[in-house]
């Protein structure tokens, strides 16, 4: 008669009874495994996922229950548990990439047409300099240079107040040209 090379895998195979070494560990899953559902399913998207994640962290709570001292904070233990998990799932995720043998085009508007969009161009500088000077220089900081409310009050020497009132009054007369009336 040979030994078997693993004692503990023949004393298993020779019992009638399952192998269930933590009789605790079954008790508290079969209790706790709707709340412990719930917090998985809060976690991700899909139930099925929440299950496998569910899974997935109970096992590590098996894998260490020996360890785990104070049997009182299991829920946070397996809390915890679901949440590294389920960020390492998230780490890992693949992410698809294709290569392709050109840039696809972009989806934004169609370009106009040059000419049309220069006579825009002109249109739109005539307008302007039909304003007063110091609403045109305000114009100009604000939406040409790109400037804020402050550094165009800076810049001109007046109050951030006087800027929004004289931006807002240039704007009201440029809506009203009649020469940007097509593009309104």
């Amino acid at each position: 008669m040979t030994t078997p090379v693993c004692t503990s895998a023949s004393n298993v195979a020779t019992r009638s009874v399952p192998y269930a070494p933590y009789p605790s560990f079954a008790s508290y899953v079969k209790a706790r495994q709707p709340v412990l559902l719930r917090t998985a399913r809060s976690l991700t998207a899909n139930p099925s996922d929440a299950e496998d994640l569910l899974q997935t962290a109970l096992a590590k709570t098996y894998v260490a229950w020996e360890r785990i001292e104070d049997h009182r904070a299991l829920d946070g233990y397996v809390r915890r548990a679901l949440l590294n998990t389920r960020t390492s799932q998230w780490r890992k995720r693949k992410v698809d990439e294709f290569t392709c043998e050109e840039l696809p085009e972009s989806a934004g508007l169609p370009a106009g047409d040059p000419a049309e969009q220069q006579a825009l161009h002109d249109a739109m500088w005539r307008a302007i300099m039909k304003l007063p000077a110091r609403q045109r220089a305000m114009v100009v900081l604000r939406y040409y240079e790109d400037l804020s409310e402050a550094q165009t009050a800076e810049v001109l020497g007046v109050s951030i107040g006087t800027v929004k009132s004289a931006v807002s009054r240039a704007l009201g007369k440029l809506r009203e040209d009649p020469e940007l009336a097509p593009v309104r």
